[in-house]
């Protein structure tokens, strides 16, 4: 789903939750109501599926979500690999079970980006960092399509 569509579909006064995809964790975020500022929300250490996506389900009912918004992790020439195809299965999975509108958006260097900032702005030690990177990078991923968004 393009960007325009999926701000057509997205119900009025409702947040975003963004999402960085990992094998082990799954870094979220969630916009405030007007989806204009994302904000780090939570790590979701993987176990299973159904465990995952009922965690998913909470926050969406928590935090009045009425969006999806999935980090692509395209290669560098901008190509899908692999894990691209795990992410689009994922949300696919979620999509299903949530019945919200989805979209990706670009990640490349996203948790790079986000370690940076963690790093110069915020002067964060490398283990406070491991415990909230997930969901920083899942929030700077939101932040650039909620920003996209508004300009649509």
């Amino acid at each position: 789903m393009d960007i325009a569509e999926f701000k057509h579909c997205l119900p009025e006064k409702k947040a975003v939750m963004g999402f960085d995809y990992g094998a082990k964790r799954l870094g979220v975020a969630v916009s405030d109501l007007t989806c204009t500022i994302a904000s780090s929300y939570k790590i979701i250490y993987r176990s299973n599926k159904i465990k995952d996506v009922e965690e998913i389900k909470k926050i969406i009912r928590d935090k009045e979500i009425g969006g999806l918004v999935f980090g692509l992790p395209l290669e560098m020439s901008g190509k899908e690999g692999q894990i691209a195809a795990e992410v689009r299965k994922f949300a696919e999975m979620v999509q299903e079970e949530t019945g919200l509108p989805c979209a990706f958006w670009d990640e490349r260097l996203s948790s790079s980006a986000a370690e940076s900032f963690l790093i110069k702005e915020v002067d964060m030690s490398r283990s406070k960092r491991r415990k909230v990177l997930d969901s920083s990078a899942a929030a700077y991923i939101l932040q650039g399509f909620l920003d996209c968004m508004q300009r649509v």
